[in-house]
C-alpha cells in the first residue's frame, strides 16, 4: 500500500520561516513538519512513500534522500500549484491504488489505522477521517453532507454555509476510482482542483463512501500559531 503526502505548497502563511525552505521542512518541536506526515503513514502500514513537492521541492529530496527509516520515498512534481486534486493526481502517475493519503501540513495523533482497517473490509470507493467542528470552523476546510445512517452524501470544499459541522481531517484512503473522479474535476471558484470535489464525485457517480469519527487530535500547520500549539500539545 502506498502513502501519499501532499507536500507541494509554498506556505506564505508561515513566512519568514519559509523564505528559505519548504513548508514540510519547517522545524516543529524538534523535527521537520513533514516528518509528522511520514511517520504517521509508516505507522498504519505503507510499503512506499510517494511524496509530492513544489515549492523548493529539491530542498525535501535532498533532505529525506530516497527512503524514511527504511521506508523508500518516490517524489513527483506539482509544478503548479492547483490544488489538492491537481496534487494527487500527480501521485497517481507512481502510485498504485489502495492508497493512504496525508496532508504534509497535518500532525495527528490519532486513530488512523481505524481508516485504514474501515477502508480494508468494506467496499467503499475512499474512506475519510472526519471530525465535528463549529460552523466557523466548518468555513475552512471540507465538509461532508451525511444522510440516513450516517452514509456520505456528498462534499463540499470551504463553503460560505456550511450544510454540516462535520468536516475532513486530511487523511483518506481510496481505491482506484478516484483516478477518473479527478479526470472529471472542474476547476473551483478559487481557479483549483479540490480534493473534496473529486471525492464529491465519487458520491454522485453511486460509490460508495465511508467515514470514521476522529478520535484524538489533527491539526494543520498552516501559520506560527498553529506551529506554537502543535509545539505544545506534542509531548
Amino acid at each position: 500500500m502506498d502513502g501519499v503526502v501532499l507536500a507541494a505548497g509554498e506556505g506564505t502563511r508561515m513566512r519568514p520561516l519559509t523564505a528559505d525552505r519548504p513548508k514540510g521542512l519547517v522545524d516543529v518541536a524538534g523535527q521537520p513538519l513533514v516528518s509528522y506526515a511520514f511517520d504517521a503513514l509508516v505507522s498504519v502500514g505503507v510499503d512506499r512513500l510517494v511524496v509530492v513537492v513544489g515549492y523548493r521541492g529539491e530542498d525535501v529530496v535532498d533532505h529525506y534522500g530516497d527512503s524514511y527509516r527504511g521506508t523508500p520515498i518516490v517524489y513527483v512534481r506539482q509544478d503548479e500549484r492547483l490544488g489538492t486534486a491537481h496534487a494527487l493526481q500527480q501521485a497517481l502517475s507512481v502510485a498504485d491504488p489502495p492508497l493512504v493519503v496525508m496532508n504534509g501540513d497535518n500532525v495527528c495523533r490519532a486513530n488512523l489505522d481505524a481508516v485504514v482497517r474501515r477502508h480494508r473490509v468494506t467496499d467503499a470507493a475512499a474512506t475519510l477521517l472526519i471530525e465535528s467542528v463549529s460552523r466557523e470552523q466548518a468555513r475552512q476546510t471540507g465538509v461532508v453532507e451525511t444522510g440516513a445512517e450516517g452514509r456520505v452524501t456528498g462534499l463540499v470544499e470551504k463553503p460560505d454555509d456550511p450544510p454540516s459541522t462535520l468536516v475532513t481531517r486530511g487523511f483518506y484512503a481510496f481505491d482506484d476510482a478516484i483516478g477518473p473522479a479527478i479526470d472529471e474535476v472542474a476547476p473551483s471558484a478559487r481557479g483549483e482542483y479540490e480534493l473534496a470535489d473529486a471525492v464529491d464525485r465519487l458520491v454522485r457517480t453511486g460509490h460508495r463512501v465511508e467515514t470514521v469519527e476522529l478520535e484524538g487530535w489533527c491539526r494543520n500547520v498552516n501559520d506560527p500559531e498553529d506551529r506554537a500549539a502543535v509545539t505544545e500539545r506534542l509531548p
